[in-house]
């Protein structure tokens, strides 16, 4: 993989993968391609811009001949496709980005892969398609029932869940029917550095900094597994070298919560650091544990979500029995580093 192509890089998932893979493999030549929408940011590629190996590309993947001459231009040997629109809540006030990024984009994309690798003069049947999705097209799970697994029967709930469902099923159709290498993995809710804070974590973390109400939908006993993006990143890579073309896999973090357990040990973590960490208090008066209260008082039942989700959980045997999968970082430590990154990066989320 001496040459990538990374859509969505200036994303939370897509950037953490890019400073991943540059500390794995530093002669690695690393293109990104970003339309830098409301949640892209380039100030999380700082610190990869400017090296000669690494070269950013404001477009869109919408755009095949952008595609198509970044794909011959830079040699790429894997498309890493991260871009997409992926919050649930604007995919029900307005989905029809959701179809435009994650349908059409995805296509576009698939086209262009399939003209350079395939079609042109001289194929290159060793590159690869590297499609990452989510544990939502599944749909939804009750309390008993099993996790999901890679054969488990699509059905999403959410135009952003069926948007991702036709992206998956289209990668699958390019491998079946024209041959093009991929492979998809299918992830839960990741959590870490650079999150847009619109996703639960950094929304209530930084709602509690600034005093303001924690909105739990309903009665908070949806259901996630929660997957440090760190582990999510090892995942995508052994996907990437070792992962049977074609196949899907699916990558979890092994760590079933509660949406209002989740809320309340967050609000305990801010708590024990606001009583160790003096400077905290003054940095933020508005926050409750400034004044001697839990930051559990801003916690706050609003109405459920529409179509929302009971349950995901994620089966990742196939993951670690075929490529030797295991999540490395347990959940409190992954919390704990990840509340560590916004206290130590304000500048980046106000």
């Amino acid at each position: 993989m001496k040459s990538l192509l990374i859509t969505g890089a200036a994303g939370f998932i897509g950037a953490n993968f890019a400073h991943y893979w540059r500390r794995e493999h530093p002669s690695d030549r690393i293109v990104v391609l970003d339309a830098l929408t409301y949640a892209g940011n380039r100030d999380n590629l700082a610190g990869l811009e400017g090296a000669p190996d690494f070269h950013f590309v404001h477009g869109n993947i919408c755009d095949q001949t952008l595609v198509e001459r970044l794909l011959r231009g830079h040699d790429i040997g894997a498309i890493v496709h991260f871009a997409a629109e992926s919050h649930v809540d604007r995919s029900i006030t307005g989905p029809d980005a959701f179809i435009e990024t994650n349908v059409a984009g995805t296509h576009s994309l698939l086209k262009a892969a399939r003209a350079v690798w395939l079609d042109g003069g001289d194929p290159r049947p060793d590159c690869l398609f590297q499609h990452i999705s989510t544990d939502e097209v599944y749909g939804s799970l009750a309390p008993d029932d099993a996790p999901f697994r890679e054969d488990t029967q699509y059905a999403p709930n959410s135009p952003y869940a069926a948007s991702k469902a036709a992206a998956d099923h289209l990668v699958r159709a390019y491998h079946r029917t024209f041959g093009l290498p991929v492979v998809t993995s299918n992830c839960s809710n990741n959590y870490g550095p650079y999150q847009f804070p619109e996703k639960l974590i950094p929304l209530f973390l930084t709602n509690v900094l600034a005093g303001k109400p924690l909105p739990v939908y309903g009665d908070g006993r949806q259901i996630r597994d929660w997957l440090h993006v760190e582990d999510h990143c090892r995942a995508i890579e052994l996907c990437m070298r070792k992962g049977r073309r074609g196949e899907t896999y699916n990558v979890g973090g092994n760590n079933e919560c509660a949406n209002i357990d989740l809320v309340n040990e967050l609000c305990a973590s801010v708590d024990r650091r606001f009583a160790n960490e003096e400077d905290l208090a003054r940095r933020y008066p508005a926050a409750p544990p400034a004044n001697g209260e839990s930051s559990s008082t801003l916690i706050t039942h609003v109405t459920d979500r529409l179509g929302h989700d009971t349950r995901y959980a994620i089966d990742t045997a196939k993951i670690t029995t075929e490529l030797g999968y295991r999540p490395q970082v347990d959940f409190p430590t992954g919390l704990a580093s990840t509340i560590d990154w916004y206290l130590a990066n304000e500048d980046w989320w106000t």
